[in-house]
């Protein structure tokens, strides 16, 4: 679910997520541009920061240690997920609870996608 609740809008994905193989992941970590592959070695993803600086000194030292002209290679522990969406639905909130509700389901047959809306 993505929430923008000052907009009064929200998207929710249902469907499923799995781990992309290594050799996707190191195919994707190339396109990134190098201060992306850079901040993958500087940053502990999700961990506790004590401070800005900290971070900041962290990516100076990958920066560093990968000139300008080297290639960075893709840490061990970074990778990806894909998502395959079932149905993807669009909330619009609407004065005295009258909501849009917009759902895009894919057809079990055929595989595209159709479009229902929904009462709120």
């Amino acid at each position: 679910m993505f929430p923008w609740y000052p907009l009064e809008r929200q998207v929710i994905v249902i469907g499923s997520a799995s781990k992309i193989s290594r050799d996707e992941s190191e195919k994707y970590f190339v396109t990134r541009p190098r201060g992306s592959q850079i901040g993958a070695w500087a940053s502990a993803q999700s961990s506790h920061l004590a401070s800005r600086e900290e971070l900041e000194q962290r990516y100076a030292g990958a920066a560093a240690k990968w000139p300008e002209g080297t290639a960075v290679p893709r840490p061990a522990h970074w990778g990806g997920y894909r998502v395959t969406p079932l149905n993807i639905e669009f909330w619009q909130g609407r004065y005295s609870r009258l909501h849009d509700r917009l759902r895009y389901e894919r057809t079990a047959t055929s595989g595209d996608w159709e479009l229902s809306r929904y009462y709120p």
